[in-house]
């Protein structure tokens, strides 16, 4: 899979994009309990919503290698939340862990359907003038 979906200054600003949440979840994940963002969706919610983003920017940012990110990403959240398990305050869940790597790959799988659909619509019609 070549990269000719996005220009290449839109790739840079999908990977600092990517790194930014990425950080972001990191913090939230391993940070003080009270600097952590609640809403109406609940502990679920909030992180499914947090790991599909996730999901998305690194799936469209790194989508050469979409295996290697996809396991990449699984990991990362394997080891985040393990690390909760030396957070004060913290709780290190099986849940919170399926939860985070089934919304990482619903990201990723979304990210692989947009550059299929853009690659779609610029390919050039094959047979026509």
């Amino acid at each position: 899979m070549g990269r000719t979906c996005y220009p290449g200054a839109m790739y840079i600003a999908l990977r600092i994009i990517a790194w930014i949440l990425a950080a972001a979840v990191a913090f939230a994940t391993l940070g003080p309990p009270t600097y952590r963002p609640h809403s109406e969706l609940g502990q679920n919610g909030e992180h499914a919503l947090a790991f599909v983003l996730v999901g998305l920017a690194f799936g469209l940012a790194y989508g050469r290698n979409r295996w290697i990110t996809s396991a990449t990403a699984v990991v990362f959240i394997g080891v985040l939340e393990l690390l909760q398990l030396w957070m004060p305050g913290r709780h290190a869940r099986l849940e919170d862990f399926v939860v985070d790597a089934l919304a990482a790959c619903v990201g990723l799988a979304l990210a692989a359907g947009l550059d299929w659909a853009i690659k779609r619509v610029r390919r050039p019609n094959v047979g026509t003038s």
